[in-house]
């Protein structure tokens, strides 16, 4: 599958920092994990953490699929509104599913700190309406996370223009949030535990169920015999769940050249109320990321086609906010993502396919939802109970 088109910052600038080799033996393990994305390098670096052999593979070289494209800005907030949420799913469970979100951007930060990876910054984050209707469900939205127990605060139109130098006509404004660079992240977690093997342009054809776990054949005939497989594949696993979880949409983004001082203050990651909304963020080296403008089809010639006009317009809506900012744009880039009917992710086993488990992070913050599943499945592995994977099931209604 085709996941992403035109020039993303990070694979510009940071290149090919590290070569993988092509699998050309056949070869055992413990968990074979298919996706070599910053999924598959968050499950691989928590399982082997955990005392579990592990192998992964990619039928791309590694971090060219969905990662490279990454916006990395890293948020507990669901896709779906938490007052929303707790509708559809209940209080309870709703509640958790952001708290869990959260605890994933510290543990990431840790992970960042053990690793010596420093391009991950704490960020607060404004979350603002983008049209005076959306303020009635924005102040629930508000009123929800207080109660859950979040770090928030409620800002008016005068407010947001003292602090940030724009105007809407309100916002949230939360003390969580982080932002970072996936690509290199991704990388700098696969340099750990190096006795764990890792292959790129290895394409797995064929999953066969046996007694004690699987036979993976790929497409040069060698095979990956394991007792278990994790596929950290992304939207790429619509290809083998025969059931409709996820729906694929086309996003943009782009970076702007070096900017000399930053139009908001604090950096802090701004996205508002709009559907599809927009999102910005800065970067460590004085660029700025501006995203948005989805569209609900897959479909890579007529997505890529529209990548110079799709910049055009994030331009336009960056200059709306902020019409005396310069903004001039060095890189755009087009991206596949894909959203479920309640905004999370789907975690853990599926019945159909024994001896198989997911880590499929959908959504606008797919990175915490990677993390996520990381700690679910060493539980699971451990044989360990942990009721919150009941959240994230195949089977959930």
């Amino acid at each position: 599958m085709n996941l992403r088109a035109g020039y993303p910052l990070w694979l510009v600038r940071d290149g090919l920092p590290f070569s993988f080799p092509k699998l050309n033996k056949d070869i055992e393990t413990d968990v074979l994990i298919i996706g070599g994305g910053i999924t598959g390098a968050l499950v691989r670096y928590h399982l082997a953490d955990a005392g579990f052999e592990t192998i992964t593979v990619d039928g791309r070289t590694i971090g060219l699929g969905s990662t490279c494209a990454s916006t990395a800005l890293l948020q507990y907030e669901v896709d779906t509104p938490l007052w929303k949420l707790r509708e559809m799913i209940g209080k309870e469970k709703a509640d958790r599913a952001y708290h869990l979100c959260n605890q994933a951007i510290l543990d990431l930060a840790d992970l960042a700190r053990k690793v010596k990876f420093d391009e991950f910054t704490f960020r607060d984050s404004l979350y603002f309406a983008a049209y005076k209707k959306d303020v009635r469900d924005l102040k629930k939205e508000f009123v929800a996370r207080k109660e859950a127990g979040f770090d928030v605060e409620w800002l008016d139109e005068p407010e947001i223009n003292k602090l940030y130098g724009f105007s809407a006509p309100g916002a949230i404004l939360s003390h969580h949030g982080a932002e970072s660079n996936a690509y290199l992240f991704m990388h700098a977690l696969f340099q750990q535990f190096r006795k764990h093997q890792i292959y790129d342009r290895t394409q797995v054809l064929e999953t066969k169920n046996i007694r004690d776990g699987v036979i993976c054949t790929t497409s040069t005939g060698h095979t990956i015999r394991a007792r278990k497989v994790v596929y950290a594949t992304g939207y790429e696993v619509v290809n083998i769940i025969d059931k409709p979880i996820v729906k694929l949409l086309s996003t943009y983004a782009l970076a702007s050249e070096h900017v000399e001082s930053m139009p908001w203050k604090e950096n802090i990651l701004l996205w508002n109320t709009a559907n599809p909304y927009l999102y910005m963020r800065t970067t460590a080296d004085g660029r700025i990321i501006v995203g948005g403008r989805d569209e609900e089809f897959y479909n890579p010639a007529k997505r890529d086609s529209l990548i110079k006009k799709k910049s055009r317009q994030l331009t336009a809506d960056f200059h709306r906010l902020f019409p005396d900012a310069q903004l001039v744009p060095e890189f755009s880039w087009a991206g596949t993502f894909g959203s479920t009917k309640d905004g999370l992710p789907y975690i853990g086993a599926y019945d159909k396919m024994p001896n198989s488990y997911f880590a499929l992070g959908f959504g606008g913050n797919g990175i915490t939802f990677s993390q996520v599943a990381c700690k679910l499945l060493v539980d699971l592995f451990k044989g360990l109970n942990n009721s919150d994977l009941d959240l994230f099931s195949f089977d959930r209604e």
